[in-house]
């Protein structure tokens, strides 16, 4: 029993482990896709191109894609008073929360493009903290982008530039620095009107049907657009963080299964004094007629199901701990209510997890029952 329990113990840390890193995976994607589309095309050479070919016509038909919206993406110099921060403008039109939840994020005002004949931006919290301007302001935002077909005229350098007026039409927050303090998003025809383009862009964000299939659709589009643009799903999108995710849940894993490989010496050491006890039975079972294989293998069932039973028992009180937290989220992450994105830890319990789990365990704790079994065993059953 003491065996069992260690190998119940080192099970449910592997199967709470998996379960919550799963669950923080869920809620990145959660918090990306509040700002990235569910699949994104951007060329494999350049920065921009031309959305208005045939091929992009076939593209908006295909009954998988919902919406299709353009973008125009790239640096540019905001300055808003004294203050001036280099930041990523991204030209969207009126149509793009139909694309993403950034209504969701909205923390001051509201989304606007363009009213009448004023423009808006709406910036993430960083940028607005870093030029100390909220919706309540009426002076309009500055931007500088360098003309991109024109040298630098040292004499004047301001003639390089092209400068452009938006209000400050709302302020989102997504809790992830990488938008919060560099992007803000402002009229499609602005930034085309800025960048000194007419029709390109330098990606298109597509929408799906509830009912497409994510993988498949992914597949057919790049079969239709050809091998001269990228086509990336939402987490292809942010590839580095949830690489990231995965090395640090599978590097916890290798480091449980070490201690759980530790945790089977007990099966060693059960084992070992169980042949010694039970070494008169030996005999009498040789005595009916029993041979060493038929001994060996009775001590090896008896090893493995020690690792079997402790397997199962992990996995279903892990099971049943999991899902407790998923209803109740009793282990919170910290004692102040809202002083992270979420209360209590996230939890999602995976199939392929378990099945990972269960068999890692059953194979170590065969080859800790093999060991004693057939090394000491072999000379202790001859005797």
């Amino acid at each position: 029993m003491v065996s069992v329990c260690g190998v119940v113990i080192a099970t449910l840390a592997l199967v709470i482990a998996l379960s919550v890193y799963n669950g923080f995976g869920d809620l990145i994607a959660t918090l990306f896709s509040t700002f990235d589309p569910e699949m994104k095309i951007t060329p494999v050479k350049g920065k921009v191109f031309d959305p208005s070919t045939a091929r992009f016509d076939a593209l908006r038909k295909l009954p998988e894609v919902s919406f299709v919206g353009e973008v125009l993406e790239d640096h540019a110099l905001i300055r808003y008073g004294k203050h001036q921060v280099i930041v990523t403008l991204k030209g969207v039109d009126q149509q793009y929360n139909k694309l993403t939840n950034i209504e969701k994020t909205l923390i001051d005002g509201r989304f606007a493009l363009h009213e009448d004949v004023l423009d808006y931006a709406t910036l993430g919290a960083g940028v607005a903290s870093m030029l100390g301007v909220n919706v309540g302001f009426q002076s309009p935002i500055d931007i500088y982008v360098p003309k991109r077909d024109k040298k630098i005229n040292l004499a004047n350098p301001n003639a390089s530039f092209t400068l452009k007026h938006v209000l400050i039409g709302g302020v989102f927050c997504m809790n992830q620095a990488a938008y919060d303090e560099h992007y803000m998003l402002v009229p499609l025809a602005l930034t085309r009107n800025l960048f000194r383009y007419t029709k390109e862009v330098s990606a298109l964000e597509l929408k799906l049907n509830p009912q497409a299939n994510i993988q498949s659709t992914k597949e057919k589009i790049k079969a239709l657009l050809g091998p001269n643009y990228n086509v990336k799903d939402r987490y292809e999108q942010q590839a580095a963080s949830f690489r990231m995710m995965r090395i640090e849940k599978w590097m916890t894993f290798l480091i449980l299964i070490f201690i759980l490989a530790i945790a089977l010496f007990n099966v060693v050491g059960s084992l070992s004094m169980l042949m010694i006890e039970k070494k008169k039975d030996v005999l009498m079972l040789r005595g009916m007629g029993a041979d060493t294989s038929l001994i060996q293998k009775i001590f090896l069932y008896e090893g493995w199901l020690i690792s079997t039973l402790g397997a199962l028992t992990g996995i279903l009180i892990g099971l049943t701990l999991c899902f407790l937290q998923q209803k109740f989220g009793f282990i919170s992450l910290g004692s102040t209510a809202g002083a992270f994105i979420i209360d209590a830890y996230p939890v999602r319990v995976a199939l392929l997890d378990i099945i990972s789990v269960f068999f890692s365990v059953t194979f170590i704790g065969f080859l800790a029952a093999w060991y004693p079994v057939y090394h000491f065993g072999h000379k202790w059953f001859k005797q």
